[in-house]
C-alpha cells in the first residue's frame, strides 16, 4: 500500500507568492516618502504673504511672474526676501491684468478642475482602509499557516501532522514501560497487517487511553507507535479544541476526523484530554449545559462512534486525570483500552538511563542500576532530566566524561535543590545541623528495615534546607508494615531528638521532619487502620489518582468524638517515635557527638566513611 504523505501548506505562507505583495508594499512606500519629501521641499521654499502685501511688492516692482488661479496666486519674486524666491497669496480682486500689465509683470491664467479632485478624495481613502484591511488579513492567514489558518478558518483542526521520518521515534527509544508497550505493539501489527489480524473476525481497536502520573512517557509512547507503523501521526491538544465561541470546537473535531480519513490509514493522538472530556453535568446543582466544551465532547462522541474501524484510523489519548473523564468516553466501542503507564520500577529506571546514556559520554565507572537505586519514584522525564544534569556538572568541571560523582551531584540537586556555600551559618548553628543529620543517619544505621544512608552533608541547599541526609534504597517496596512505618517516623524525628539531647532545647530546623512524620502518622490512622482502638475502618476522604492530590467529599463523615480519638492516636504515634529515637540517641551520644565534630571539619560523609564511623553503634534492645 502506498504510503500517503500530506500536502506541503499552500499559501502566504511558504514559496515565491509573498514576493509580489510584500514589493508592492515596499513600492509604495518608497512612493510616499519621496512625495512627502518633494512635499517638504516645496513648503520650505514657498511663502505665503498677505493680499495687502502681495499690492505693495507689486507697486514696488519685486514680483517677476505670476500664475493666477481663481483662488490662490503664485509668483516668483525679482529678488529672493529672506532666503525665498517663489510666493503664494489668496486672491481677493477678480481683475488683476490691468495692474499686472501696469507694473509690467508677466502672468498667465490657470484653468482648474473640480472632477479630479473630488474623485480622488472620494477614492483615494477608500482605497487606503482597503489595502489596510487586506494587509491585516494576510497577517491573520500567514499567522493561521495559510489559506486555511487565521480568522477565516477559525473552526480548521490545529493537529500538527507528521510522518515516519518526521516522528522520529520507535519502540527502541522506549523503556521502562514494557507493559504499555506490549499492548501498543498489538496496535502497530494491526495498522501494519490489517487483513491478517482480521482473519478470525477481529478488529482494531478504536481508541487507546494512555493514563499514568506526568512524565511517565505517554507521549513519548504515541509518537513511538506512529514512528514504529509509519504511518501519518496526527498530533493535538484537548485545550485547542475549545475556543470562546460556541461551535468552534465541534469543527474542528470534524474537520480533524475527515482529514484523517483522507490520510488512513493514520493515527490522531489528542494529549491532555481531560481538557476536552471533562464529565459534564458537573456543574451547579447537577445540571449540564450548552457551553463550548460540552458541544466539543459531544461531537467527539459522535466521530469516535461514526467511523469504521477497518478504515485504519486509531485514536490515542493520554491523560492523567481519568477519574474527572466523563464515562461516556470510556466505554467500550470509543476507548476500548485503558493502558497505564505507570511510575517505572528499579530495573525500568535502569533500561531508561541506558537509552538515554547513549546520548551522552560515560565513564567506565558509571553503573546505571546503582543510578537507579537512587532514584526512587523518578519518572521518564525526570531521569532524563538527570543525565542532562550530570552532563552539565562534568562540563562545568572540564570533565572528559560524566562519572558516577556527577550523576550523585545531579541526584543531590533535583532532590534536595542547588548548594548554597555562600549562606554563612555561624558556628553555633552549623554544630546544631550537625547533630541533627547525624541523629538522623544513626536511626537510619540502628532501626532494621531503613533504607542505608548514602551521604549526609551540612551544605545548605534549596530554599530552606540547613543540610540534608540522602538514603539509598535497596529496592522498590510496595508494601509497608506497622513497624516499618514506626521505624520511619523515628528515623525523621531523629534530627529534633539529636537536638534535644545535645542541646536540651527544640529549633526551627525540624519544621519539614514534623510535616512527613505527621502525614506518616496521620495515614496509619485514617487510611491503613493500624490503630486498633479505632478498630478496621478508614477515616479518610477521596485521594486523586497519580497527583498525590486529596479531594474532600464535603462534610466529614465521622462524629467529634471520632475525630478526637484521631488526633489522639496521630499525637502518640508521633510522641512514641520521638521518645524511641531519643532512647537510641543517648545509647549512641558519643557516636553522635564524634560523628557532628567530624561533619563540622569535613562538611559531607560518604557512605564509606559513615561504615566506619557506625561500626560501634549499640543497637536497639528487642521490645519485651
Amino acid at each position: 500500500m502506498a504510503e500517503p504523505r500530506p500536502k506541503p501548506p499552500d499559501g502566504p505562507s511558504g514559496g515565491s507568492r509573498l514576493i509580489p505583495f510584500h514589493v508592492a508594499y515596499l513600492a509604495l512606500a518608497l512612493l510616499g516618502v519621496f512625495l512627502l519629501r518633494d512635499l517638504w521641499v516645496q513648503s520650505q521654499a514657498v511663502a505665503p504673504i498677505p493680499y495687502s502685501e502681495f499690492q505693495q511688492l507689486l507697486r514696488e516692482g519685486q514680483i517677476a511672474e505670476v500664475l493666477v488661479g481663481s483662488d490662490e496666486i503664485r509668483g516668483e519674486f525679482r529678488e529672493e526676501r529672506d532666503g525665498k524666491a517663489r510666493f503664494v497669496t489668496t486672491r481677493v480682486e477678480p481683475d488683476l491684468a490691468a495692474d499686472l500689465e501696469k507694473y509690467d509683470v508677466e502672468y498667465a491664467g490657470r484653468i482648474e478642475s473640480d472632477f479630479l479632485p473630488t474623485l480622488l478624495s472620494w477614492v483615494l481613502p477608500v482605497l487606503f482602509f482597503v489595502a489596510i484591511w487586506m494587509f491585516l488579513l494576510r497577517r491573520m492567514m500567514s499567522a493561521g499557516g495559510g489559506p486555511g489558518g487565521g480568522f477565516m478558518a477559525i473552526g480548521k483542526s490545529k493537529a500538527k501532522v507528521y510522518v515516519e521520518k518526521s516522528v522520529g521515534v520507535t519502540f527502541a527509544d522506549v523503556a521502562g514501560v514494557d507493559e504499555a508497550k506490549a499492548e501498543l505493539e498489538e496496535i502497530v501489527a494491526f495498522l501494519k497487517d490489517p487483513r491478517s489480524y482480521g482473519r478470525l473476525g477481529a478488529r482494531m481497536p478504536k481508541g487507546v487511553l494512555l493514563i499514568g502520573p506526568p512524565g511517565t512517557g505517554k507521549t513519548l509512547l504515541a509518537r513511538a507507535v506512529a514512528g514504529q507503523a509509519g504511518v501519518p501521526f496526527f498530533s493535538v491538544t484537548g485545550s485547542e479544541f475549545v475556543e470562546m465561541f460556541v461551535g468552534v470546537g465541534a469543527a474542528r473535531v470534524r474537520d480533524l476526523f475527515e482529514q484523517a480519513r483522507g490520510q488512513a490509514p493514520c493515527i490522531i493522538f489528542i494529549d491532555e484530554l481531560d481538557a476536552l472530556g471533562r464529565a459534564r453535568g458537573a456543574g451547579p446543582a447537577g445540571f449540564g449545559g450548552h457551553d463550548e466544551k460540552e458541544q466539543t465532547l459531544n461531537q467527539l462522541l459522535v466521530e469516535l462512534d461514526g467511523f469504521d474501524p477497518s478504515s485504519g484510523i486509531v485514536i490515542l489519548a493520554a491523560s492523567n486525570r481519568p477519574e474527572i473523564l466523563d464515562p461516556a468516553l470510556l466505554r467500550a466501542g470509543r476507548f476500548d483500552r485503558q493502558v497505564l503507564v505507570d511510575r517505572p520500577d528499579k530495573l525500568g529506571r535502569a533500561a531508561i538511563l541506558r537509552v538515554h546514556l547513549r546520548k551522552v559520554d560515560v565513564a567506565p565507572d558509571v553503573d546505571p542500576d546503582a543510578v537507579a537505586a537512587l532514584t526512587p519514584g523518578f519518572t521518564g522525564a525526570d531521569l532524563a532530566n538527570l543525565v542532562n544534569e550530570a552532563a552539565l556538572v562534568a562540563t562545568r568541571r572540564r570533565a572528559d566524561a560524566v562519572h558516577a560523582t556527577d550523576f550523585t551531584q545531579a541526584v543531590e540537586r533535583i532532590v534536595a535543590g542547588l548548594e548554597k556555600r555562600n549562606r554563612l551559618l555561624i558556628p553555633r548553628e552549623r554544630e546544631v545541623v550537625a547533630h541533627h543529620e547525624m541523629g538522623h543517619a544513626i536511626l537510619a544505621s540502628v532501626l532494621p528495615g531503613c533504607d542505608p544512608v548514602h551521604k549526609v552533608s551540612i551544605i545548605p541547599r534549596g530554599v530552606g534546607a540547613l543540610g540534608y541526609t540522602l538514603q539509598r534504597p535497596t529496592e522498590d517496596r510496595f508494601l509497608m508494615t506497622r513497624a516499618e512505618l514506626e521505624n520511619k517516623l523515628a528515623v525523621l524525628l531523629g534530627g529534633r531528638a539529636a537536638e534535644r539531647l545535645v542541646y536540651d532545647h527544640l529549633s526551627t530546623g525540624a519544621a519539614d521532619d514534623l510535616a512527613r512524620a505527621t502525614e506518616i502518622a496521620h495515614d496509619m490512622v485514617v487510611r491503613y487502620a493500624m490503630v486498633p482502638e479505632l478498630g478496621n475502618a478508614t477515616w479518610v476522604n477521596e485521594t486523586a489518582p497519580y497527583l498525590g492530590m486529596t479531594v474532600p467529599r464535603g462534610a466529614r463523615e465521622y462524629s467529634e468524638e471520632t475525630a478526637r480519638e484521631i488526633d489522639c492516636a496521630v499525637r502518640e504515634l508521633v510522641d512514641r517515635a520521638f521518645d524511641r529515637a531519643l532512647a537510641v540517641l543517648e545509647r549512641n551520644r558519643a557516636i553522635l557527638g564524634g560523628g557532628a565534630r567530624r561533619l563540622l571539619d569535613e562538611e559531607t560523609l560518604g557512605q564509606d566513611a559513615l561504615e566506619a564511623l557506625f561500626e560501634k553503634l549499640e543497637p536497639e534492645p528487642e521490645a519485651g
